[in-house]
């Protein structure tokens, strides 16, 4: 399960990255995450914690939901 949703969390953040043409020292640096975390999160290799999911999201400007809204 966990290999499943962290997939899946990984392909959503990597799909908003790309829609906004951000690369992931891009997204590092709004985040304040480092570019290798943001690769490990889109690879599916990281069990991110909720503080960073809401510091991906504030990078993003959307709301939680929206960035964890995905099948």
């Amino acid at each position: 399960m966990k290999r499943n949703i962290t997939k899946k969390f990984g392909y959503r953040v990597r799909e908003l990255r790309s829609a906004r043409e951000i690369t992931q020292e891009g997204l590092a640096e709004l985040s304040g995450l480092s570019r290798q975390y943001i690769g490990d999160i889109e690879r599916g290799v990281r069990n991110i914690s909720l503080i960073n999911i809401e510091k991906i999201a504030k990078a993003f400007s959307i709301s939680l939901s929206e960035l964890l809204n995905f099948k």
